[in-house]
């Protein structure tokens, strides 16, 4: 078994939901199927996903995040407090054809109102957690896989750009109390994942792009927030769930947006990198570089010594496949700014962020695993 804070390859976590997948869904919400119809389609879907990933050469797999209708589930999908309704596939489908390939997305346009964590809720009553999504993912995965399974987890500083404070007030006097329940809620979480043997946990941080976007920022000032005091509250809500870790490999996620293959977010990492790079004390930095909207290497110069930068070059937003000595070269790019023991590669995010998927076909995506691999393997040995 390979060293996890230290492997080479990784996977973000989403796959393209097979099209048996995504009918049983309709025939679920509509009433048609029940828990054990779907829960027994996801299953096999599942087993198929991690075959997939094994034969690629990964050296950690996900179920693909199949159980969810959108990433942000794992924590959406398990909270009541909420004044919220629940998402469904056929809503997600309709509005997801409004954008066009590689232009940027918008929540207000592309997602239905009241889903939680997707638009700015506010909250009824305190969190507390109903349904811990996460855990039921790994303990059937981990059943299926022959290598390590991860599961990621939506960190606090989306959850908080996705929290209307405004009008929450009688619940949460201040963001930072509101925050204070939302570690306290993963840090459960990932409690229960470590206990029942799950080595490593991913947490999807998109919002930290949002401190280098500028349409991002300036909502927030619109808002009368201050961004450099949401971003030291979010990197220490972040470092404060490291605490249920013990010794599990803890990874984040930061990238700029994907929807059907469009993004949400531009801008280099330079303006936070000191803070964020410096700040988060996680032992996997996953990293979206697979744009130019993603700048240059330069700040990678800020990543403590011990952390694994994960570059993520293989775009899951077209077809088009990247050539290994196209990747070798980006990487040797990297390795000008960190040492090439502290670098790796992966996909630039998941294939699948909603139930939709981006716009490439299930082959696209078996090659760019491989690739991820092939890669690896000639850079790494």
């Amino acid at each position: 078994m390979s060293d996890l804070a230290t492997m080479r390859t990784d996977v973000i976590g989403s796959l393209l939901r097979p099209e048996r997948l995504k009918q049983t869904r309709h025939r679920f919400d509509a009433g048609e199927a029940d828990d054990a119809e779907l829960r027994a389609v996801e299953d096999e879907c599942i087993r198929e996903a991690v075959a997939l990933q094994q034969d690629s050469g990964l050296e950690v797999v996900t179920d693909g995040e199949f159980r969810r209708l959108n990433f942000q589930d794992s924590f959406g999908a398990c909270v009541e407090g909420f004044r919220s309704v629940a998402a469904r596939i056929e809503t997600l489908e309709n509005q997801s054809r409004h954008g066009k390939a590689l232009q940027r997305w918008d929540v207000h346009r592309d997602v239905e109102a009241g889903v939680p964590v997707w638009h700015r809720l506010p909250a009824a009553e305190r969190l507390r957690l109903a349904r811990n999504l996460p855990l039921d993912e790994y303990r059937h995965v981990s059943g299926v896989a022959r290598v390590p399974a991860k599961v990621t987890l939506i960190g606090p500083d989306r959850i908080s750009q996705r929290f209307d404070h405004e009008n929450s007030r009688a619940v949460y006097p201040t963001v930072d109390d509101f925050l204070a329940d939302v570690v306290a809620i993963e840090k459960t979480m990932v409690a229960s994942l470590v206990e029942a043997g799950c080595r490593y946990v991913q947490i999807d941080a998109p919002g930290y792009t949002a401190y280098v976007d500028e349409p991002s920022l300036e909502a927030m000032r619109q808002r009368g927030e201050d961004p450099d005091a949401n971003l030291e509250r979010s990197i220490a809500s972040d470092n404060r769930i490291l605490e249920a870790f013990g010794d599990a490999v803890s990874g984040i996620h930061l990238c700029r947006g994907n929807q059907r293959s469009m993004w949400h977010r531009e801008g280099s990492y330079d303006a936070v990198a000191e803070r964020l790079f410096g700040g988060l004390k996680h032992r996997r930095l996953l990293l979206e570089y697979d744009s130019e909207r993603a700048g240059g290497f330069e700040p990678l110069r800020f990543v403590p010594k011990g952390t694994v930068v994960v570059l993520g070059l293989v775009s899951t937003k077209v077809p088009e496949l990247e050539s290994v000595d196209e990747l070798k070269r980006r990487i040797d790019d990297a390795a000008r700014f960190l040492p090439l023991e502290q670098l790796a590669i992966s996909p630039q995010c998941g294939f699948s962020s909603d139930v939709v998927g981006n716009l490439i076909t299930p082959d696209d995506q078996k090659r760019k695993l491989e690739r991820v691999v092939e890669t690896a393997w000639q850079v790494w040995g």
